[in-house]
């Protein structure tokens, strides 16, 4: 079965859990592999490229204390650092692994059943608070749907306002040890709101003026981003409060 994470934040939640001995090496592999058959690295070193398993060791070799995930989109690149390649690559797939206290940083790019994700230097990045996150997302998802509903949103799109009425209804993703319980709380409530955008955004409603689509598009442009900084929160141990 595949998982609903996207595979950084799965390497970010089960590959910081295998560095801190939470979790054994099969564990993490099980996580990874439920929507791939294999994994390799390419850029650490000049033999070419390793398994992912083999390039996380090498990362925790140089100092790796965790892995977090990044999700930048254009124009808010939030959860990376630079230099300026790498933050140009992780913004062309929309994600990038960063290795916390290695400085190196890592692009996935589905090949077929296969992950190639390709490391080069990444610099120290600014995050956003795990509280701040948390509360901006919860007030932005309440901005947002008084905007949408003033939009007539239950008219062009039911199935958004379906899901605005149940707000408390969460899809939980499965966690693995040491993530702390509201970082997982965080992570099912940022892909909601990442689910609500999707679907308000799948087409625009029919024949409507230019204005009525960027108006919509205005009123679901807050909870992308604040979605998107929930997400970078919840996926990046540097943050983390205590379990």
């Amino acid at each position: 079965m595949s998982s609903p994470l996207a595979i950084s934040a799965r390497v970010a939640w089960w590959g910081t859990s295998w560095l801190r001995g939470h979790i054994v090496a099969d564990e993490l592999l099980d996580a990874l592999l439920t929507d791939s058959v294999s994994h390799v690295v390419g850029g650490l070193d000049d033999d070419g490229t390793e398994p992912l398993l083999t390039a996380l060791a090498r990362l925790r070799s140089r100092g790796a204390t965790g892995f977090g995930a990044a999700f930048p989109a254009e124009g808010d690149p939030v959860g990376l650092g630079g230099p300026r390649a790498f933050n140009t690559d992780a913004l062309d797939v929309g994600e990038a692994v960063v290795a916390i206290g290695a400085g190196i940083g890592l692009v996935p790019r589905a090949v077929g059943p296969t992950y190639e994700w390709q490391a080069q230097s990444a610099a120290p990045r600014q995050l956003p608070d795990v509280g701040e996150s948390d509360r901006g997302l919860r007030a932005t998802v309440l901005e947002s749907a008084r905007d949408l509903a003033a939009l007539d949103v239950a008219r062009w799109r039911p199935e958004v306002a379906d899901q605005l009425l149940n707000l408390r209804h969460l899809a939980v993703p499965d966690a693995p040890p040491g993530v702390p319980s509201r970082c997982v709380d965080l992570a099912a409530r940022a892909m909601q709101a990442l689910g609500i955008v999707d679907l308000a955004l799948a087409d625009d409603g029919g024949a409507v003026s230019a204005a009525e689509i960027a108006a919509r598009r205005g009123a679901l442009a807050p909870l992308e981003r604040a979605g998107r900084r929930a997400l970078v929160a919840a996926f990046s141990p540097e943050v983390w409060p205590p379990s």
